[in-house]
């Protein structure tokens, strides 16, 4: 089935901010439990939804045409679409740390090296400096590593991965596929890695392998028209998060990454939405980068509470509940006075220049 030239695909959105909502849900989570012993144990794969999706929708995007554009173009529009957040990202970040009403201790941190830190996570630095945050490649803002490598996929993307024949991008998936089983193996059997310096090259094994998948999908023309609507394709996606912790992971967490969530991209952008749906999946995809990017700063306060008041079940409950929709609704209110206005300003400023 050949792709309608820039058609949307309106449930792809949609999972989108699934996997978001779902990933807020498992930062909460393992604060209180570790993934085995988390309802949602598997909700980080949802970084691998992303990855491979992204791969989908920037080649879908720019395969036609990133052979008549300039680098620089192609950079200053990935930055526009990102970076913008990525910086609020940052600015939450720190603003949390300086005033978290439960702890965080900014006193033990210099003035100097707490601005460096900063401008690491403003300009995508890595730099795992911070031992009370488990040595985070980004400590104000954690989502920032695998932004650190959607950027590298990006430049990859421009400088050489848009020319390879489908052969060849097929063989390279394989053997990305290939380095993403042997970090799994690895690390006992779990794709959880990527975040933290001593897990840094597990980020780089996780994004090639999808990311790579995501382009071939399209490439390839694999799209499965069907009846699938939203609904069942999010119950779909929703099923992996709660596989639960097992001996088996080093088999169950491949699978999902390596065919299990290309194949739902096929479905997806093939599924059929119901028109009653649209506003929902575009409302979703539309909040799913700014949730991602600006949920993190909560979730250090939200550590620091639980260290110190240990709430009970019930209340726990409450919070996370409540605590995901206030996010939910920051990440629209972000949306809607931040990040779409100064992307929008920065847009029509390099179609003037």
């Amino acid at each position: 089935m050949q792709v309608k030239p820039k058609q949307h695909f309106e449930i792809l959105d949609g999972l989108r901010g699934i996997a978001a909502v779902a990933i807020v849900i498992f930062h909460f989570m393992e604060i209180v439990h570790p993934p085995s012993e988390n309802f949602i144990a598997h909700g980080f794969l949802a970084v691998d939804f992303f990855f491979c999706l992204s791969g989908f929708v920037i080649a879908y995007a720019y395969h036609d045409r990133i052979d008549k554009m300039k680098l620089t173009d192609f950079f200053r529009l990935r930055l526009i679409r990102l970076h913008p957040l990525v910086i609020f990202g940052s600015v939450l970040g720190v603003l949390a740390f300086l005033f978290d009403p439960f702890g965080g201790h900014p006193e033990t941190y210099e003035t100097g090296r707490l601005i460096l830190i900063f401008l690491a996570s403003v300009f995508l630095v890595p730099f795992p400096v911070m031992a009370d945050r488990y040595f985070n490649l980004f400590g104000l803002n954690a989502p920032g590593w695998s932004l650190f490598w959607e950027y590298v996929a990006n430049m990859l993307y421009a400088l050489f991965l848009y020319k390879l024949s489908r052969r060849s991008l097929f063989l390279l998936t394989v053997f990305a596929a290939t380095g993403l089983c042997f970090v799994s193996h690895r690390a006992g059997g779990s794709l959880l890695g990527g975040w933290s310096g001593e897990t840094f090259w597990d980020g780089f094994a996780r994004i090639s392998y999808s990311f790579l998948a995501g382009m071939l999908i399209y490439r390839s023309n694999w799209i499965i028209k069907s009846n699938l609507g939203f609904i069942a394709l999010s119950i779909l996606l929703l099923l992996v998060f709660f596989v639960p912790f097992s001996d088996f992971n080093w088999l169950t967490e491949p699978i999902i990454v390596l065919l299990y969530f290309p194949f739902l991209i096929t479905l997806g952008a093939g599924a059929t939405l119901n028109p009653r749906l649209k506003k929902l999946c575009i409302f979703l995809g539309n909040i799913s980068y700014p949730l991602y990017m600006t949920h993190y700063a909560v979730m250090w306060i939200f550590a620091n509470y639980y260290t110190k008041y240990k709430p009970e079940n019930g209340q726990l409950t409450f919070i996370i509940i409540s605590g995901t929709l206030f996010l939910v609704g920051i990440a629209y209110l972000t949306m809607v006075f931040y990040d779409s206005p100064i992307r929008k300003y920065l847009t029509d400023k390099t179609k003037k220049a």
